[in-house]
């Protein structure tokens, strides 16, 4: 699987882990990114607040993003337009 690239638009791996204590990206495992999100995984929810979250981080509409697999899964893949895959992942990788 992996990371993906073209042109501005990329595809990211993540491994996700809802109901943690912050929202924060903590690093990578090998091609996937890991992030932990507060929201529980209902309804949703965890994925409507990784999208937020990614948009923050990446300083880009939320509409730029799109979850393209693992709506029920914690291995996801998200679509990110206005970016190349280094770029966003020195914006996530980043420490705020």
């Amino acid at each position: 699987m992996g990371t993906e690239t073209q042109g501005n638009v990329c595809l990211l791996c993540l491994r996700v882990t809802p109901r943690a204590r912050r929202d924060e990206v903590v690093g990578d495992r090998g091609d996937r990114l890991v992030v932990k999100l507060t929201a529980p995984p209902v309804k949703g929810a965890a994925n409507k607040a990784l999208l937020q979250f990614l948009a923050q981080r990446l300083d880009l509409p939320v509409r730029c993003l799109t979850l393209v697999s693992g709506e029920t899964s914690r291995e996801k893949r998200v679509r990110i337009e206005g970016l190349d895959e280094r770029e966003a992942r020195r914006r996530l990788l980043a420490v705020p």
